[in-house]
């Protein structure tokens, strides 16, 4: 009798310890932030791939796979350095997929004859004058990677998750907006079962005599660089918008210090950055303030919340963010966006030492240590 009463409380016992195993372990998985990077990634080591190491290095993050667009370079080179990126660190359980070659509309040629009409942008990224064609891979100075993108196209790999992972996964776009627009208009359900939409894009009032937005404040690269699939990406109906302008970006100048602290640190990231980083101190920390402000809020000091379009008349203001608020907005489907308009900048200098100084979770032999 007594025997039984034991084995009984035992079981019951067990029961309880299976059921709060069960509970913890769900709450772990709940806990990891599920993320698809997509990102004109020129490298090596300028803003582009350090934003890719916020999310690469964080124990928070199950980064889901890196999309790639032509940007700030060409894709394929873009793809190359991301490849040898995630070989140098020990991370290559993360996959690349490659994505769009071209703007939906905008041309090279055209935007040649928009710049004699109304003047030349500041920086045209891939299309820079004296640039290489869009197959030419130059030498690398971080040697070339032996392995290889997904054979699955950067659009429907984001529609595909976003379907296995339904209000689970952030979409987070640091270029041009090429490969989301895609993903929308292949995927009516696309936007709706992603969690959010976080950007680095547009420019409302910046405060500053830099030339690129002193005479036209509302210029801003990877909106500009495909403003119809910008367009089409904020109209959509993501749950929560999130974008880090240009008035924040602007904010993040790096300085020597940042560098020479990350120079002694001996992790394969931060060797990485010290050995190929060729940033100006003049440049700013575009993207990986998007990305870290993503992971810690309280980076961001103030925000506005407008809804946001993107001028795609083909004219002096082709590109340019266009805002507006509830008294004044006009009379279509329109998406309203939290503008990151002021950062804490020593807050997130300190956030990416703390990811920079230790290993890569789940990182395998990487190459930096060789």
């Amino acid at each position: 009798m007594v025997g039984t009463l034991a084995r009984n409380i035992f079981k019951k016992l067990l029961g309880v310890v299976v059921v709060y195993a069960c509970i913890s372990i769900t709450l772990n998985a709940q806990e990891q932030r599920y993320v698809i990077a997509d990102q004109d990634a020129s490298g090596p080591a300028g803003s582009d791939m350090i934003a890719l190491l916020v999310f690469l290095q964080s124990p928070e993050v199950k980064l889901l796979g890196i999309t790639v667009v032509t940007g700030d370079a060409w894709r394929d080179e873009e793809v190359a350095h991301t490849l040898r990126l995630l070989e140098l660190i020990g991370r290559t359980d993360v996959k690349v997929y490659v994505g769009a070659e071209y703007p939906l509309v905008r041309t090279q040629e055209a935007t040649k004859i928009l710049a004699k009409l109304y003047g030349r942008a500041n920086w045209n990224g891939a299309w820079t004058e004296g640039g290489h064609a869009a197959s030419v891979i130059p030498p690398m100075p971080e040697g070339s990677p032996t392995t290889k993108a997904s054979n699955e196209d950067a659009a429907h790999f984001m529609i595909r998750m976003v379907h296995q992972y339904p209000h689970q996964v952030t979409i987070y776009g640091a270029g041009p907006m090429t490969n989301i627009a895609l993903a929308i208009r292949l995927d009516s359900h696309f936007a709706e079962l992603a969690k959010e939409l976080v950007v680095m894009g547009g420019s409302l009032n910046p405060l500053t005599e830099d030339p690129e937005f002193e005479n036209t404040p509302r210029h801003e690269f990877n909106y500009w660089f495909d403003p119809e699939a910008a367009s089409i990406t904020l109209r959509a109906p993501w749950v929560k918008i999130t974008d880090t302008t240009v008035d924040a970006s602007i904010q993040t100048r790096p300085n020597e210090a940042m560098f020479a602290k990350w120079a002694q640190m001996k992790t394969p990231v931060a060797q990485y950055l010290t050995l190929y980083t060729t940033r100006p101190l003049s440049s700013y920390m575009w993207d990986e303030l998007a990305a870290a402000a993503w992971l810690d809020p309280e980076i961001i000091k103030r925000e506005r919340f407008v809804y946001m379009d993107v001028n795609t008349v083909q004219g002096p203001g082709y590109g340019d963010t266009l805002v507006w608020t509830d008294r004044d907005k006009p009379q279509l489907t329109l998406q309203k966006v939290h503008a990151q308009m002021d950062v804490d900048f020593s807050r997130l200098e300190k956030k990416l030492d703390e990811l920079f100084s230790k290993p890569a979770p789940g990182e395998v032999n990487p190459e930096m240590s060789k």
